[in-house]
């Protein structure tokens, strides 16, 4: 069974997944994505994997593009694009299950290339309700119209395998678990780092006993506006110079939200900017807790990043991981980012109950190990057997 993958642009974290996928494959996948969308160092490492198979196509056009095109919630915008070569791309690599990327961008032309080829299509998949909430009529009625064309959908988890089952796919053709974070390469990196090290790194940066941490874009969606709003809650009840808030990453909101600490005079708080992939281990490895307070997600994958660190984990209800990897005062807490006592209270939480977060660490840990690379091969090669039954059935076989 070849399999094709037709992915725009993928992070480092999808790397691992692919080369075991390949790995069960036989040597038979192939993926083709943007060389203008995807960072040049994760096409590094997916070229070094699979070689002539990692196929890089550039030059997209951008038929029509509307919207907001500065918000970063979903369905606020639209865009149609088109990529010379992509079909050929697809034909080229003759195969017999292809894998496109949710419905739009890319995908179109797979879905095409079944249409006129028959070639089963199989589709990853990340929405939720939560996160589709606003979709335009248009967008919804091209998912359900579509769905009768798709063979198997591979969904991240149950929120969003309830959404797909919705649009029209049946439950025995939805596969989940099929997203996974780069779980050995973060334990091995962060197992690196000793205590005396984390110690240091925690000294130099002026940090208070217990350190919480929130990894992610600095953008409205990401609720960090309300987080630090929580934080003024959390001075009030006198444990200030107990806790730090360490923020990494970078985005248009920094500005606003540095403004908005400064208004409210919140001590401890400390902006890092931007780190590279390859040099977050070291922020996960100092901190005690981790906080997620988006306000849309379909599947933040710092959530297993923190967990594969053994680290608590603060998360909210509208991120679409949370029914798999959150249980309630075993590993974390879900709090809804709309109201700041909850997420202060679970906080404070931490704080009276400090002696529970290496269990609770340790808890994360057990809970994220099924979502490892390996298994997330094994379900999407799951969903492209259901597809390829298919084109087996169709040819008698």
């Amino acid at each position: 069974m070849r399999v094709v993958w037709v992915n725009k642009s993928f992070s480092d974290y999808r790397v691992p997944v692919y080369v075991e996928l390949d790995k069960i494959l036989d040597g038979n996948f192939s993926i083709i994505f943007s060389g203008d969308h995807t960072h040049g160092r994760v096409q590094k490492k997916i070229k070094s994997a699979l070689g002539a198979r990692a196929i890089a196509l550039k030059g997209e056009h951008i038929i029509l593009r509307k919207g907001d095109l500065k918000s970063d919630f979903a369905n606020v915008y639209a865009e149609i694009t088109y990529q010379p070569g992509l079909y050929h791309a697809i034909k080229e690599n003759k195969p017999d299950v292809i894998i496109g990327e949710g419905f739009f961008k890319w995908t179109f032309t797979a879905f095409m290339y079944r249409i006129f080829h028959g070639t089963p299509l199989v589709v990853s998949y990340e929405r939720t309700h939560h996160t589709e909430r606003k979709s335009q009529w248009y967008r919804t009625l091209y998912r359900k119209a579509v769905m009768k064309y798709i063979n198997a959908i591979c969904c991240n988890g149950s929120l969003s395998a309830e959404y797909s089952h919705w649009l029209g796919m049946p439950e025995n053709r939805i596969i989940t678990g099929s997203m996974a974070a780069d779980s050995e390469e973060l334990h091995r990196n962060c197992e690196a780092i000793s205590f005396e090290e984390r110690q240091a790194f925690r000294e130099s940066l002026k940090l208070n006993k217990l350190v919480f941490l929130y990894v992610g874009q600095l953008v409205e969606r990401k609720g960090v506006r309300e987080l630090l709003a929580s934080w003024e809650k959390v001075q009030s009840y006198g444990i200030k110079d107990i806790i730090s808030l360490v923020i990494v990453g970078e985005g248009p909101e920094r500005a606003n939200l540095e403004e908005f600490m400064k208004d409210k005079t919140l001590g401890n708080v400390h902006f890092i900017g931007g780190v590279s992939y390859d040099s977050i281990a070291q922020y996960y490895a100092m901190a005690d807790v981790f906080v997620m307070p988006t306000l849309e997600d379909n599947w933040s994958l710092v959530v297993p990043e923190a967990m594969v660190c053994g680290l608590p984990i603060i998360c909210s209800i509208y991120n679409g991981c949370w029914p798999e990897l959150i249980k309630k005062d075993v590993n974390g807490f879900t709090i809804d980012p709309y109201k700041i006592e909850e997420i202060s209270r679970t906080i404070k939480y931490f704080v009276d109950y400090q002696d529970r977060i290496p269990k609770m660490g340790e808890s994360s840990r057990q809970i994220v190990a099924d979502y490892s690379p390996v298994n997330a091969a094994k379900a999407i090669y799951n969903a492209c057997i259901i597809a390829y039954q298919d084109k087996l059935k169709a040819l008698g076989k």
